[in-house]
């Protein structure tokens, strides 16, 4: 059901690809998801503003090492020449992929005419697709949404102008800027993206289990799929739908070992990449996500939320799961 998916000369097998999402997939996270069956895991977005490149937040956006190939970068800006120069500070610095962020619904990017704001311009959509793939020796995709909204949805359009700018590949989300994550996504505009062009196309939206991978893929054509929110807590999905697009048979779910492992794992290397104080702090929204769907999780997530050194929160998690009943964290 699921084929290879090619960009470039780099070949995305499983095609489910880990979305960007700002302050969740960082290295450790990216390296996770793959670990457990993404083809591909594309980096929180690096600013355009190169005044802000030298910050410690910009440099370990920036740090790919222990990424499998390929490693994609997401950028963001509103200017085609100061995109252009952050594709190149990029790729100077390890991606093999660069994409361009038109998705991103936030306030604080959207203010700027950033992320999905640019889809009101459609003239700029293609000077900037323009600019970035003539900027970068290697293959430049793009994200979007539906449209800026809801009366307005110029996804095919804008998919029209980045293929002919040279773009290699597409991932729609579907819904618009104005939805927001509001509501259910819908599939229709996607399916005319697919038709519209000749470029792969990658699904984005409300993809949180198997048989909605299946519908979503039946429902629009796409070539592959792009998961974001549904992989926070559940770097696993990427597995299950794998198997599942491939057999058609569901996997089991994760015990309560084969959880605490990946958990314990996920949290130290957060530790390690970011150091103690932060690492602890960042670690705590992803131990939410982990026992975000299951009875208990108030009162474990009480505990963890107050602690505030590395050592305390990995005992915290091995004391939950050697508990006479731990938190069911594997559903």
């Amino acid at each position: 059901m699921l084929k290879p998916l090619k960009i470039g000369p780099y070949v995305i097998d499983p095609a489910l690809v880990l979305a960007p999402m700002a302050g969740v997939t960082d290295r450790p996270f990216r390296i996770l998801c793959r670990e457990m069956g993404a083809g591909m895991a594309v980096s929180e977005m690096t600013i355009a503003d190169p005044s802000l490149w030298h910050t410690d937040k910009s440099r370990l956006r920036l740090d790919h090492r222990g990424e499998s190939v390929p490693v994609s970068v997401q950028i963001a800006g509103y200017d085609a020449a100061m995109l252009a120069h952050a594709a190149r500070h990029c790729v100077e610095h390890g991606a093999q992929i660069v994409d361009i962020n038109m998705g991103c619904p936030a306030k604080k990017v959207c203010s700027r005419d950033a992320g999905s704001a640019l889809m009101r311009d459609e003239s700029l959509v293609a000077e900037i697709c323009r600019a970035v793939v003539s900027a970068v020796e290697v293959p430049v995709t793009l994200k979007i949404r539906t449209g800026w909204a809801r009366a307005h949805r110029n996804a095919v359009a804008v998919a029209r102008l980045a293929e002919d700018a040279g773009i290699a590949a597409l991932s729609v989300h579907g819904r618009t800027r104005e939805d927001l994550y509001r509501g259910e996504a819908e599939y229709a505009t996607i399916a005319a993206v697919k038709r519209a062009v000749s470029i792969p196309v990658l699904a984005n939206g409300d993809v949180d289990s198997p048989d909605k991978a299946l519908a979503v893929l039946r429902a629009t054509g796409a070539d592959g799929l792009m998961i974001g929110r549904a992989a926070q807590g559940r770097p696993w999905i990427f597995g299950e739908i794998a198997e599942f697009l491939r057999s058609g048979r569901g996997l089991p779910s994760p015990s309560a070992d084969q959880v605490r492992a990946v958990l314990l794992r996920h949290v130290s290397q957060l530790h390690e990449f970011y150091g103690e104080g932060r690492g602890v702090r960042v670690a705590r929204k992803h131990i939410r996500w982990y026992c975000q769907d299951h009875s208990g999780r108030e009162c474990f997530w009480k505990r963890v939320s107050r602690l505030e050194s590395a050592s305390a929160q990995l005992d915290a998690i091995e004391a939950e799961f050697a508990a006479p009943e731990p938190l069911a964290l594997a559903g």
